[in-house]
């Protein structure tokens, strides 16, 4: 029979002790371990290693101590758990690819982005790092509740003051029982620009929010790609994250390509993503790679995966991003403590529970100061009347047998608190002097002009706000930095990527050689006519620039390559660099099929600039569609712009309105001229009609469309010889004709057209570029204009076996005088090249200055008028 000792034992169900016992392990778990604290960010662990350190005295001006030190510390007095445990935290918090504002200044191994381990704690050293004294600062201003210890021999913090919002700027990640948590890192400067946005307006949507948040920020940085996940995650606190690594391409000797990653995906390892790049090309699975090696240093990470000679360089990265870790899913779940239970947490709601617990931190701490001026204060009061009956207090305490009698008497006589009397009896000798009275004197009216204020503070709400906004503009300004992780936009999501950039105007350039960048205006400085210009783009020999947009960063770049397609980026999406910086090849933004180039560039933001696209291809197609036509979301791998047929390829596309009229030039020399009307508007995906009717193996080479009746039609053969021929002399015809002759060319001595473009004497000018790269440019007025049976002059002097490959127009504009300055931006700023007084050509007419240059470069191998828009 079993002793029930007296009744104190009653039974119980064992489903539901199981049920108590694990509810109660669960809320341990999900409270004091795993999910941080809305108002400072930190796990209790975290929170007791930077109080212990804070306690320890190891300030960021301190000297190091052993990381074994502080284990110790907080295990004996705040953390009853392993060893392990701690010092893993006071690793992490240590690790700048782990936080993206360390709180932790550690020296000695604390582990790598390879997923090396940190070394022993007996070999490492730690003190606070500057932004942990922010979490700290004013905690013992009677901030924050302390609570005691787990043996209730200490006291520790319940939360930190935290002066800066740590949940969102740090991030958190934990699992708990039944529930987890996984906040990104974000930049310090966003988060408090979206805190005192919303202090200032409590009803901001979350669209505001997103105007001063743009978007996770991880210390390893990577690239963010799409918006949707990061609207859902500052909306609802959960979201999806796609984040890419950050590579591009650098080209090796003998014509091969090499792909260089500098950034990774936030908590990826580094030598585990190399270890799957390359069991992947072992099983084939990964085509196009011939080596891989971690060229990292001291100066940052560089992976290098060189290619085969035929591989294409998109395809290799797509395929990487694919199936490797260079693209993975950040999983956004806001879950973290509010009044001690778990909520999940929108990013509006955060701050706001951030904005209240500073407000109370404000509060306390003014308070605080209150109460112990008020004290002071009631001192200097009784230190002051003293002072006013010296000689009554001093013939006072002599008359007292004792000390505790000359206390009552001065309370008595001069009507004294119990402090103040202590307060006089306290006071030294070389305070009776007459300068000492008068520092008491002041310290006392500074202490009263305090009290005043602290007091007016905590009548008004207004005023702590204003405080809580001022604390957190200092911290912006010593800590704030750069974003590192780059946001780009997918198309087709509903989050409008120009809510979150800000319209600017940017210089666009594209080098023949196929590289591209994008450059503030602002960047070039106005300078007057004449001036040397400044240093510009840093351009490969024989390379020169192609295209030249001034545009905004909401405006659309359309590329047309020669197979018929379109791509589409918007300008922000493009890289933007500094003036002198090469730029980033094409194939690097666009997913280019081998021998596909860029044919044309067109720059929109409504694609209503003109009413017509014209295209021309190589074997005598044109083809007129509406502008509006190409106002559709693009895939990855483009639209079709153009059908071609089976060897003929797009040579060029330009803007067209209603009256305008176009003129085909051949390599043999014919030009065929007709009105744009002739040529009915057709659908997008469709071949067009026949322009011009060609013979044997001659093929279109350039399309101009005429707007002005006044110009030259310029023409350029192989050899080097040139001549201008007014666009008058070319009649009107219908369409599909074989033209008329317009400079006679030959396969000998003379050579081929080589270039065409329509200029204007005293507003262009030419630069024309041989296949070994000599490049010299002229004033088209420089040229002799001549009938169109003519063959021509010697424009340009050539070496034996040299061509001419390349003819570009640079549209001149002229200042007003010579001290004058002008607007426009000039080609010279852009390639750092000095304008001279005379062309490689030749000296110029008598009189004729040389003008400013204005934005527009047409080359005539694809026709790009380069207007832009």
């Amino acid at each position: 029979m079993l002793d029930t000792f007296s009744g104190n034992i009653q039974p119980h169900p064992i489903e539901d002790e199981i049920k108590d016992s694990f509810l109660s392990y669960a809320m341990s778990v999900i409270v004091s371990r795993a999910l941080p604290d809305v108002r400072d960010g930190l796990k209790p662990v975290h929170r007791r290693v930077l109080y212990a350190m804070n306690d320890l005295g190891l300030q960021p001006n301190r000297p190091y101590r052993k990381s074994a030190t502080v284990v110790g510390e907080v295990i004996g007095k705040y953390h009853p758990h392993g060893d392990s445990a701690v010092y893993d935290t006071l690793v992490r918090l240590a690790q700048d690819f782990s936080m993206r504002y360390k709180l932790v200044d550690g020296q000695g191994n604390f582990g790598s982005v390879d997923g090396d381990p940190a070394a022993a704690m007996r070999y490492t050293e730690a003190r606070l790092a500057r932004m942990a004294t922010e979490m700290l600062r004013d905690i013992n201003a009677d901030t924050v509740d302390f609570v005691p210890n787990f043996d209730e021999s200490q006291t520790q913090p319940s939360v930190l003051p935290a002066r800066f919002p740590n949940l969102l700027v740090n991030g958190s990640e934990g699992i708990a029982v039944g529930m987890a948590t996984k906040i990104p890192p974000h930049n310090l400067g966003e988060v408090i620009d979206a805190t005192v946005a919303l202090i200032d307006d409590p009803e901001l949507d979350d669209a505001g929010l997103a105007r001063h948040i743009k978007g996770p920020d991880f210390p390893t940085a990577g690239i963010i790609v799409g918006l949707s996940g990061i609207k859902s995650a500052i909306e609802t606190g959960r979201g999806s994250i796609r984040v890419q690594a950050k590579a591009h391409t650098e080209q090796m000797r003998g014509n091969r390509t090499q792909i260089v990653v500098t950034e990774i995906p936030y908590q990826v390892n580094k030598s585990y993503l190399l270890q799957k790049i390359a069991e992947l090309v072992k099983d084939r699975k990964l085509d196009g790679i011939s080596d891989l090696r971690d060229e990292s240093d001291r100066n940052g990470m560089r992976i290098v995966i060189e290619l085969k000679r035929d591989a294409v360089p998109k395809v290799v990265i797509n395929n990487l991003y694919k199936h490797t870790q260079m693209q993975q899913t950040f999983g956004v779940n806001l879950v973290a403590l509010v009044d001690g239970v778990p909520r999940q947490l929108s990013y509006k709601e955060a701050l706001r529970h951030y904005i209240v617990h500073q407000f109370e931190v404000v509060t306390r701490r003014t308070r605080y100061e209150l109460a112990r001026a008020q004290a002071r204060a009631h001192i200097l009061e009784g230190l002051l009347k003293a002072l006013d009956n010296l000689d009554e207090v001093v013939a006072t305490i002599r008359r007292s047998r004792s000390v505790e009698t000359a206390r009552n008497n001065l309370i008595k006589a001069f009507k004294l608190s119990e402090r103040q009397a202590q307060a006089i009896l306290d006071l030294r000798l070389q305070r009776l002097t007459a300068m000492e009275r008068r520092k008491v004197e002041q310290e006392y009216r500074d202490l009263m002009e305090k009290i005043e204020y602290l007091e007016s503070l905590l009548a008004d709400e207004a005023k702590i706000y204003g405080v809580i906004k001022d604390e957190l503009a200092e911290i912006k300004a010593a800590y704030a930095d750069e974003r590192k992780t780059q946001i780009t936009a997918e198309e087709g999501v509903d989050f409008d990527v120009e809510d979150l950039i800000a319209e600017e105007e940017m210089v666009i350039s594209i080098s023949k050689g196929g590289y591209l960048k994008s450059v503030p205006v602002n960047t070039f400085r106005k300078q007057g006519r004449g001036g040397v210009g400044v240093a510009g783009m840093d351009l490969k020999e024989g390379d020169y620039i192609d295209h030249l947009f001034i545009t905004t960063t909401h405006h659309y770049m359309l590329f047309f390559t020669n197979k018929g397609k379109v791509y589409r980026l918007k300008v922000h999406q493009m890289p933007r660099m500094s003036r002198t910086a090469k730029g980033r090849h094409i194939a690097n933004l666009l997913p280019l099929a081998q021998g596909e180039r860029i044919a044309a560039v067109k720059a929109t933001k409504n694609f209503d600039e003109a009413d017509y696209l014209v295209f021309a291809t190589k074997e005598g197609t044109v083809k007129k569609t509406r502008f509006q036509d190409y106002n559709t979301p693009l895939k990855n791998d483009g639209i079709i712009a153009i059908n071609l047929a089976e060897g003929d390829e797009l040579i060029d596309v330009r803007h067209a309105s209603e009256g305008d009229e176009i003129i085909l030039v051949t390599r043999d020399g014919k030009a065929m001229r007709f009105r744009q009307s002739d040529a009915r508007a057709m659908g997008r995906a469709t071949g067009g009609v026949k322009g011009v009717t060609l013979r044997g193996d001659d093929h279109v080479l350039s399309m101009e469309v005429i707007s002005d009746e006044a110009a030259d039609l310029f023409m350029i053969t192989e050899k080097g010889f040139g001549k201008r021929t007014p666009l008058s002399q070319f009649p009107t015809k219908g369409r599909g004709g074989q033209g008329v002759i317009a400079m006679k060319t030959d396969r000998g001595e003379r050579g081929r057209l080589a270039g065409v473009q329509v200029v204007k004497p005293g507003t262009h000018e030419l630069m024309l570029v041989s296949n070994v790269g000599t490049t010299i440019r002229m004033d088209c007025a420089s040229v002799s204009q001549q009938g169109r049976a003519a063959q021509g002059v010697r424009v340009m002097n050539l070496r034996e076996g040299d061509t001419v490959s390349a003819l570009a127009k640079v549209v001149a504009s002229r200042g007003e005088d010579a001290q004058g300055t002008s607007d426009e931006l000039s080609l010279d700023d852009i390639t750092g090249e000095e304008v001279t007084g005379e062309s490689s050509a030749g000296p110029r007419e008598p009189g004729t200055d040389e003008p400013g240059l204005s934005v527009l470069v047409e080359e005539s191998e694809n026709g790009t008028d380069g207007t832009g828009g």
